[in-house]
């Protein structure tokens, strides 16, 4: 088995890295019509773990990503509800061993984008600027449905490649509650996926679903000033290529930090940072980043 075969399982999870994503604040209200736009960077670093029936060993990649995005919310049937575009460009490299060989690989280019929809079903209605700002939070129930494209760089003669050449949809309900300055919340959602039918060889690959969990922890320092502990559990995604199972189902952990800060009335920047808690079968990575948004009405 070539180090390329197995780096196909590590690029599975790397076309699955928003299962790892930690998002705090995920479904907090703003007034209809407002529009944001960012620039996000990511660098994420680590080894991952596989079958231990395969003699592949000391796996460790380092991935960047840029991902500018634009959102805007809008009054849906008196419920305020958003749309977010979000296009990644990632690039990055990936050693290993099988058996006493080392190899490494290199991939750049567009990944696939995303497209979030989401609506707040209690305690979300629509609200003008005017009214937001008398408004207070109390407990909020969202739901929403993202969807990954399969418009990323894709290559069948290669078997690492930055996008997955399938679709993916993530129906979640989110929750949240504030007391004072303090907010809990809890999203539970499910990654589904369709077939890879143009694989490497062109074999075909499935993956089950994926259940993704996070819970996060928010204090309100001041005005737009926040800063999060965030926590996630996904499990399931076993895959197959022509009906052979990979042994590879997921029940993974990771645990991070986010900080919010305000520069103006309109911008800010995000800073987070998490790390691979536990992991069965899959990256275990470390990762940092910083957004920067602008707001307007």
């Amino acid at each position: 088995m070539s180090l390329c075969f197995a780096l196909a399982i590590l690029s599975g999870r790397v076309g699955n890295v928003q299962a790892q994503q930690l998002e705090p604040r995920a479904y907090s209200p703003a007034p209809v019509g407002t529009n944001f736009i960012g620039l996000g960077y990511q660098y994420s670093y680590g080894g991952a773990s596989f079958d231990p029936s395969l003699p592949i060993t000391n796996v460790y990649a380092r991935v960047s990503s840029l991902f500018p995005f634009y959102g805007r919310t809008f009054d849906l049937l008196g419920r305020q509800a958003s749309v977010t575009v979000t296009t990644p460009y990632a690039w990055g490299t990936i050693h290993g061993d099988v058996g006493t060989v080392g190899m490494s690989v290199d991939r750049s280019g567009f990944a696939d984008p995303l497209v979030r929809f989401a609506v707040n079903l209690i305690g979300g209605q629509a609200l003008t600027p005017q009214e937001f700002f008398q408004w207070e939070q109390g407990t909020i129930v969202g739901a929403s449905l993202t969807i990954s494209a399969p418009f990323g760089q894709y290559d069948t003669s290669k078997l690492i490649n930055i996008g997955t050449n399938r679709w993916e949809f993530k129906p979640e309900l989110g929750f949240s509650q504030s007391f004072g300055n303090w907010i809990f919340e809890f999203d539970a959602g499910v990654w589904l996926f369709t077939d890879n039918d143009n694989y490497y060889g062109g074999t075909v690959r499935r993956q089950d679903p994926l259940l993704s969990l996070q819970t996060h922890i928010i204090y309100n320092i001041l005005t737009h000033l926040w800063v999060a502990a965030d926590f996630t559990y996904y499990a399931g995604g076993l895959t197959t290529v022509n009906g052979v199972s990979s042994n590879d189902r997921q029940a993974n952990t990771r645990g991070g930090f986010t900080l919010s800060v305000p520069v103006t009335q309109q911008q800010s920047f995000k800073f987070f940072w998490s790390n691979g808690v536990s992991t069965r079968i899959g990256t275990s990575f470390q990762t940092m980043g910083a957004v920067w948004q602008l707001v307007w009405f």
